[in-house]
């Protein structure tokens, strides 16, 4: 008999993120200065092609079309938020990790702590020892803003 633990496979908001970061990592490559036609980059992305879940991939989809949408907004936010850093000099996976939790905080009702946990937890899987802390205090100082009433909605942290 096999011991199941509540918690063993990732549930499927979890497994969109993880699609949503990997699409959004894939088009930081695009050419600079062409626009991104995210829906075919998204469709064409082989982790979204292999995806069983229907409803991973669509969540996934919905989370990317949010950032595209709002992008300049989302690395504004960023950039505000990263002390000493110019966006351009950020990790391409800290940068995607921060677009996609960035994107959660300020336009869904996602709890804070949970799009911090989600973005920490991203991190842990694809960035590298110091991305945890880098990106733990980008979006905790969002947060903060956010419970404050800033970017033009109030969240409670």
């Amino acid at each position: 008999m096999v011991n199941k633990k509540k918690g063993n496979k990732p549930g499927i908001r979890r497994i969109g993120r993880t699609l949503a970061f990997q699409a959004i990592y894939g088009m930081q490559f695009a050419v600079k200065g062409e626009p991104v036609d995210f829906e075919t980059a998204f469709a064409q992305n082989p982790m979204v092609r292999e995806q069983e879940s229907e409803t991973a991939v669509a969540f996934a989809h919905d989370l990317v079309a949010g950032v595209y949408a709002n992008l300049d907004q989302i690395n504004t936010i960023i950039q505000d938020h990263s002390q000493h850093w110019k966006i351009s000099r950020i990790a391409v996976v800290e940068l995607s990790i921060l677009q996609l939790a960035m994107y959660e905080i300020v336009h869904t009702d996602i709890p804070l702590k949970a799009a911090i946990n989600e973005g920490i937890e991203l991190s842990k899987t694809f960035g590298d020892s110091k991305s945890r802390g880098f990106i733990n205090g980008i979006l905790d100082s969002v947060a903060k803003g956010m419970a404050d009433g800033k970017y033009g909605a109030r969240k409670p942290f």
